[in-house]
């Protein structure tokens, strides 16, 4: 019998339902009218869907792709990075050299206790008023795992001490940086923004156009570090505008 994963690679590149979500609390803003749209979670995601999707302003969590789709509010804007153009302010200069002293390895996107013991350890810390606390083995490898996606983790590690993990998945025109989680104790270091300064590094090594950052949101302290990294594109109205 035929599932709805036995695709044909002509069926497999068939547009991708979509579906609404019923309106739900905002993870970003005090608001109750949010709505998500999800990409039909029984298809297979080819790299071709990925590209398109991310262009549109999907994101990926866990297997499921998805972006806002709110009737009355377009606070979420997609952004990413143009990496050729990419130039470094003084404070992400500053951010290299005061952590030249950690090495980055690059790892397999899987689960293991090294890396759920950190994340679990910040999502205690930074995030326990979120709706993500208490993390567990199940959420970690249900938010930042998927079969079909090109994941790698970008770990920063202090000797043998791991010290920053950056869930990062390959596109055909980018990179996305999915999730990066820290180890509390070292927030001085600015690992997330390091992190991005990595990504972006990466990108630049093979020859990537894109990094994508996720959403920005002009009234959210936590996601104005985004606009930091100049140049950035937003996708305004289904174009993407370049902001100087």
């Amino acid at each position: 019998m035929k599932t709805p994963f036995d695709e044909t690679e002509e069926e497999s590149e068939r547009p991708i339902d979509l579906y609404l979500t019923p309106a739900h609390a905002c993870s970003y803003l005090d608001r109750n009218d949010a709505q998500t749209l999800f990409a039909d979670p029984r298809r297979i995601i080819t790299d071709r869907h990925y590209q398109r999707l991310a262009d549109q302003g999907y994101r990926r969590s866990g297997s499921h792709l998805y972006r806002p789709h709110c009737s009355a509010c377009s606070a979420c804007i997609p952004l990413r990075l143009p990496v050729a153009s990419f130039r470094p302010s003084r404070s992400q200069r500053r951010n290299r050299a005061s952590n030249a002293d950690l090495h980055l390895q690059l790892e397999p996107a899987r689960f293991t206790p090294r890396h759920y013991h950190l994340y679990e350890r910040y999502i205690s810390l930074r995030h326990a008023d979120g709706d993500m606390y208490p993390a567990s083995e199940d959420q970690f490898r249900s938010f930042l795992l998927s079969p079909w996606s090109n994941s790698e983790f970008l770990c920063l590690y202090e000797g043998d001490r791991l010290l920053s993990v950056a869930v990062t998945d390959q596109q055909l025109n980018g990179l996305s940086a999915v999730y990066t989680f820290f180890e509390p104790s070292a927030a001085q270091r600015g690992l997330g923004v390091l992190s991005i300064l990595q990504q972006i590094d990466l990108c630049q090594e093979r020859d990537l156009p894109f990094l994508y950052l996720g959403y920005w949101i002009k009234g959210s302290p936590k996601m104005a570090y985004k606009t930091d990294f100049r140049p950035t594109q937003m996708l305004i109205e289904n174009r993407w505008i370049t902001l100087n």
